[in-house]
């Protein structure tokens, strides 16, 4: 075994990366929950941004934050990309992207609700959604990946929805939180290290 030491200023995730090759059963999700999926076609990236933060800050999503306009828009206005919010009555509760630019395949790119739905099952909803539309395209693979900063239960939830991993890797960067892309709030289960 060996120890590889992560410098001060930057962060460590273990990231674990996941397929299915067939559409799993559908996982039932709790009734009563007041959501709905919407697609957004040619997402503002102010819009985009502001969601993906409000989804992803405490789980260290930061690298769409970083990106110009330009170099955004020509992921999420690719008309292989599909993004969609999802709406508990009025309010924008998660984010959802799926990208089917690789022939074949279909990318879970982004998944994720807010904090007020973690464990009321709306992120089953939402899987359950993911996976009908991601099959509903001639792919033969959907696939994932997910990290040691995201919700503690995430690996788990994936590999219920029917996921298996297949790759592992360790991915050391900047923190986000000390180069000024997120606020230094963010994400306290992850220690500051300056």
């Amino acid at each position: 075994m060996s120890d590889t030491g992560v410098p001060a200023g930057k962060v460590a995730a273990v990231v674990t990366s996941l397929e299915m090759f067939a559409p799993p059963a559908s996982r039932p999700a709790p009734e009563g929950l007041r959501l709905s999926l919407r697609q957004v076609e040619q997402p503002a990236p102010g819009w985009f941004r502001a969601l993906y933060r409000k989804v992803g800050e405490n789980w260290l999503w930061y690298t769409r934050l970083m990106m110009s306009d330009a170099a955004l828009c020509a992921i999420i206005h690719d008309p292989r990309v599909e993004v969609y919010v999802l709406m508990r009555d009025a309010e924008e509760a998660g984010l959802l992207e799926l990208d089917f630019r690789i022939p074949g395949e279909c990318e879970v790119s982004f998944f994720g609700v807010t904090q007020e739905l973690i464990g009321a099952g709306a992120a089953r909803w939402l899987m359950n959604h993911a996976l009908a539309r991601a099959w509903s395209r001639p792919v033969r693979r959907v696939w994932v990946h997910t990290c040691t900063f995201d919700h503690p239960a995430a690996l788990a939830f994936y590999l219920r929805s029917g996921f298996r991993p297949y790759a592992r890797e360790i991915e050391i960067v900047d923190d986000p939180r000390l180069t000024g892309v997120l606020p230094r709030t963010a994400a306290p289960h992850i220690p500051l290290i300056e």
